[in-house]
């Protein structure tokens, strides 16, 4: 399955949820798939999508989902440990594991060595999810979180363009969404 099919799934079955979206072209591809005043496109910090994450559904009731990678996550792996001692019942993180760096050129992670689904369940993590062909969301979102998703993806990115939004308009129009709900 492709990176773009992958978020395509999961976002089809989201509704009010909040999202936040790892750098490049993962937040290309769910502007592409959906674009929504509820998600939160990363235009930098590699490795803070989760940390982001766990902030916002700390902060607020309606979950949370976490569009990471598994570069992004070994970089910060310190959040996996943070996000289960805190234990926001309503942050679902879900790592697309493509075994490299997309957007940054697709060089080769350590995720080929290292079994995420392993690290979070060493971690602590009782909700764990593993998907790598058909994805079915529903019991992920039913789950009492934090849950923890890794879903193993196809090496590459998707044909979609730039998101035609500057870093403060993305910013403002999810402040004021997270604001009215």
């Amino acid at each position: 399955m492709e990176r773009i099919e992958a978020i395509k799934t999961i976002v089809e079955s989201l509704k009010i949820e909040l999202v936040i979206c790892n750098i490049g072209f993962p937040s290309r591809e769910l502007y592409q798939v959906k674009d929504s005043s509820t998600n939160f496109y990363m235009l930098g910090s590699m490795g803070m999508a989760s940390s982001i994450g766990l902030g916002l559904a700390m902060a607020q009731k309606r979950k949370v989902v976490v569009f990471d990678g598994d570069g992004s996550v070994l970089m910060n792996l310190g959040s996996l440990v943070t996000i289960y001692n805190q234990k926001p019942e309503n942050l679902i993180l879900v790592v697309l594991d493509n075994e490299c760096y997309g957007s940054t050129g697709s060089q080769c992670t350590y995720a080929s060595t290292v079994d995420l689904s392993k690290v979070a369940d060493a971690v602590g993590f009782q909700e764990k999810f593993f998907f790598s062909d058909d994805i079915d969301f529903q019991p992920v979102l039913n789950a009492e979180g934090p849950v923890f998703v890794h879903v193993k993806v196809k090496p590459g990115n998707a044909d979609v363009p730039v998101i035609p939004m500057k870093p403060d308009e993305i910013k403002e129009r999810f402040i004021k969404e997270v604001q009215e709900k």
